[in-house]
């Protein structure tokens, strides 16, 4: 199956599974709900669950063990979509091409969307823990949600680095802790969950850790470039505002050229180690995809 069709299938798959938790009763909360259903169905790319169910399927092939994970994945992800845009992180007007949430809503309706889907996600990871009667397999979960949280608690912690450095000079250490932290812990653990869940061993996670760690900085990286150039009607946003806020981004410390050129010595790390994997073609199409995508 070709790279694209690969995507669209599995973001179907995603699609579906998410469509599940959504809420339409009406109840007293129903705004909130509304809201949280607004951006977890916004149009994203779920590039992270595909990432956890291709890792999980280089190992076993019923990847539907995965399905809570990929569900509270997708969750986590738009809620630090939410939170990243409010007035008081990055105030953006729109994402997907469509008003952000505090935008489409209230700031506070959006907060609490944003708290509501992270806690979710551990609902229905504790939900499916609670069914698990394998002892083996519970183990495998138990360790899946460790590696979950640990990367919420990097996300946060990048984030913060980020907000509370914007407008200053940061040195080149700092700035690849914000992108590896704020971006590439929370992919990076999208893929280990997927190689956890399917019990692959040290050596395996081992490996798939040093191409995560690369393709998540690449993802950053890739962004700060948009940011700089990308057409905003393919983006779903405007562009030029990181340079406006004063934020610190790779285009801002090296220049233009040199982003692109360290993405591109990135990239083919990454491809070089995808294809050490048996039935690595995927990973391999993803690096580069990532290296030369649009939004």
């Amino acid at each position: 199956m070709e790279f694209k069709e690969t995507i669209k299938k599995y973001q179907e798959i995603v699609n579906n599974e998410l469509k599940k938790y959504i809420i339409t009763k009406d109840c007293p909360e129903r705004l909130l709900n509304e809201s949280m259903a607004y951006s977890l169905m916004a149009g994203g790319k779920r590039l992270r669950p595909i990432l956890t169910i291709q890792t999980y399927l280089l190992f076993k092939k019923d990847y539907e063990k995965c399905f809570p994970y990929i569900v509270a994945i997708e969750m986590i992800h738009n809620f630090s979509l939410i939170h990243d845009d409010l007035p008081g992180i990055d105030n953006d007007d729109f994402r997907h091409g469509k008003p952000t949430n505090h935008k489409k809503f209230n700031e506070a309706t959006a907060i609490l969307a944003g708290d509501g889907l992270l806690n979710k996600a551990y609902m229905i990871i504790s939900q499916d823990l609670a069914k698990t009667k394998d002892p083996r397999e519970l183990d495998l979960k138990i360790r899946a949600f460790g590696e979950l949280a640990r990367a919420i608690d990097r996300l946060i912690a990048g984030e913060h680095v980020d907000t509370e450095y914007e407008g200053k000079e940061i040195s080149s250490e700092y700035l690849e802790y914000i992108h590896k932290n704020k971006t590439g812990e929370f992919l990076k653990a999208s893929m280990l969950i997927g190689a956890i869940l399917a019990d692959a061993n040290e050596e395996q996670i081992k490996n798939l850790s040093k191409y995560a760690d690369i393709v998540g900085l690449t993802f950053q990286i890739r962004d700060d470039i948009l940011s700089e150039i990308g057409n905003p009607n393919i983006l779903g946003k405007p562009v030029g505002n990181d340079k406006e806020k004063g934020k610190c981004t790779y285009v801002t410390k090296y220049g233009l050229e040199k982003a692109q050129i360290i993405l591109e010595e990135l990239t083919n790390e990454a491809i070089d180690l995808a294809q050490k994997y048996n039935n690595g073609e995927f990973f391999k199409e993803f690096a580069i995809y990532i290296k030369n995508r649009e939004k």
